[in-house]
């Protein structure tokens, strides 16, 4: 019933930034935790990192920290990446994902894929050197 779409993707050089975006739609935004990850060429999907619902508390992917910041605008129903300083390696297709908050019990589930109950259809990015 929760439907997200990722948009904000494109070339961009090293050491440039962009900022993506995931739309919330179907569903009330607020009430859930959110995540970001990416999936590089030929790679699994991987972590860059969460966002809690109540707190916005962030967590980063150390390949991230330091570098993308995680925001969400509940009245918005929008979650950003703002991603700086960005590396050849962070070439991938970025995903959002949404999980109701209380079906979250700890902070680790939040790191893995498989809590994630919506997911959007990916947006590309592609860092050129």
């Amino acid at each position: 019933q929760v439907q997200l779409v990722e948009s904000g993707g494109g070339l961009v050089q090293a050491g440039g930034s962009r900022r993506l975006s995931c739309a919330a739609s179907g569903r009330t935004f607020s009430s859930y935790a959110m995540g970001w990850f990416r999936q590089p060429p030929g790679k699994e999907r991987e972590l860059v990192g969460t966002i809690r619902w109540g707190d916005d508390s962030t967590y980063y992917a150390d390949s991230v920290k330091g570098r993308f910041t995680i925001s969400r605008v509940n009245a918005k129903n929008t979650m950003y990446l703002e991603m700086n300083n960005l590396k050849p390696e962070d070439t991938a297709v970025y995903y959002c994902a949404a999980v109701p908050s209380s079906h979250v019990y700890s902070n680790l589930q939040l790191r893995t894929r498989s809590t994630y109950e919506y997911w959007g259809q990916g947006t590309q990015v592609t860092v050129s050197s």
